[in-house]
């Protein structure tokens, strides 16, 4: 724990001691609540109403069995979980993530992050993250399908579109989302907005696919533009190789940089003429292939076994778009002796702590993951808003929009880092921007 101010230090142990066992969440606490000091010592109300004890604490856990039954006839069972946060300031957002790594610490501290994260966009969205251990990478999609309308058999009662809005997030694509709102509609005998992540033909959003690693690109263009710097030219490393890291490659490329280096959980290609977007969309989307088939397209390109060592590769801007924790200390130092200037997160806290506090020592510009990976639920945003109107935007109207949203987050993020005597920390900018707006929601509306 790094918290100085007593309150927050109180808080913080108490919540350690009731959930001891889940790491990412407190880690994911202990982050803001160090942000946070200078605003409970400008704001002695927030102590007083106990705004700390309430806004760490989940509105409303929900966990159950997912039992389904695999293509042999055998009965699986899954744990499946909905952690709705906070809906201070509008109804619960977040994704769905179908991963065996799932557990009620990673859900916690992804729908935490959500809470702030959705209000730097500001839309009227809360806080929440759900999802479950069932893996649906190499299960038929049969099998996937069984296990969704199970999943919503349970979960449908907890959500709405005026209450919790659930998306996808990993493992839960466009395949998992038709099969989850099918479910939801034949069970509710309704069809309203309650995902989000929707095929075209059935109220989904044009630019959702893209949005996260578009969002990326045009948060960290006004953060490099702030500071005398562009894309124009730029050495690019962008960990991941799914829609998040493709569509960031996609985006930097049009932005004058060059994507140099790509990963997935096996290892990592490095391609110094540039990394084509549209063939790892291939690999990836088509062939459902490991990174390594690049070099099939491209003989060329270099292929390194472990997907850590990416972070090696000499380059101006790192943008890790994979997984939480991808980042530790040894690849900030790596990336910091190597020269680059900015790194920007697209995954959800992909960087250790020890990492970001390496980076911002040594005036690494760094954008966080709260603020600078914003643009999917931004989108999804804008998808419920185009759900509730019965309208279809143009991919050109909700990408402009989204552009928008990102540059004002940067602006926001920069003014309170500024206002509290941080200027450019944007890790502190984003905490307490994000926060601000949920407390003073959450005082007018008493102690609930």
């Amino acid at each position: 724990m790094s918290i100085k101010n007593a309150y927050l230090a109180g808080v913080y142990e108490g919540l350690a001691k009731r959930n001891a066992e889940q790491k990412e969440f407190l880690q994911a606490v202990d982050e803001v609540l160090e942000s946070l000091e200078p605003v409970i010592e400008a704001r002695p109300e927030l102590e007083k109403n106990g705004l700390i004890e309430r806004i760490v604490e989940p509105e409303r856990v929900v966990m159950f069995r997912v039992p389904w039954v695999d293509d042999n006839g055998k009965v699986q069972v899954n744990r499946g979980y909905r952690v709705q946060f906070n809906s201070a300031i509008g109804p619960y957002k977040g994704g769905l993530r179908f991963h065996s790594s799932v557990n009620l610490s990673v859900i916690k501290f992804l729908g935490f992050e959500q809470v702030f994260k959705n209000s730097l966009t500001g839309l009227p969205m809360g806080g929440g993250k759900g999802g479950s251990d069932f893996d649906p990478h190499g299960k038929s999609d049969a099998e996937v399908m069984r296990f969704c309308q199970s999943f919503m058999t349970e979960l449908y009662r907890h959500i709405g579109p005026d209450c919790d809005v659930p998306a996808g997030d990993i493992g839960v694509g466009g395949r998992e989302i038709g099969y989850l709102f099918g479910q939801y509609k034949r069970i509710t005998n309704s069809f309203v907005g309650v995902l989000t992540g929707k095929g075209i033909p059935y109220g989904g959003s044009l630019a959702r696919t893209e949005a996260t690693g578009y969002g990326l690109c045009y948060y960290t263009d006004e953060m490099l533009k702030a500071n005398g710097k562009s894309f124009d030219g730029a050495k690019v490393v962008v960990s991941g190789s799914g829609n998040v890291a493709t569509y960031a490659n996609q985006k930097a490329t049009q932005l004058g940089g060059k994507v140099i280096a790509m990963s997935d959980s096996n290892g990592y290609i490095v391609d110094e003429n540039g990394i084509d977007y549209k063939v790892i969309k291939e690999i990836k989307e088509v062939k459902r292939a490991r990174i390594k088939t690049y070099l099939d397209y491209v003989p060329s390109a270099k292929y390194v076994e472990g997907s850590s060592g990416i972070w090696t590769v000499p380059c101006d801007i790192a943008l890790p778009c994979a997984t939480q924790n991808e980042l530790d200390l040894d690849g900030a130092k790596a990336l910091v002796a190597n020269g680059c200037y900015a790194v920007a997160e697209g995954a959800n806290m992909p960087s250790t702590p020890d990492a970001v506090a390496y980076l911002q020592a040594n005036k690494v510009l760094f954008a966080p993951a709260k603020a600078s990976n914003a643009g999917g639920v931004a989108t999804s945003g804008l998808e419920m808003s185009q759900n509730s109107q019965r309208l279809s935007w143009t991919f050109d109207e909700v990408d402009g929009k989204l552009q928008g949203i990102m540059k004002n987050i940067y602006a926001n993020t920069a003014a309170a880092a500024e206002a509290y005597g941080m200027k450019g920390n944007l890790v502190a900018g984003a905490n307490i921007a994000g926060f601000n707006k949920v407390a003073d929601a959450m005082l007018a509306q008493g102690i609930v």
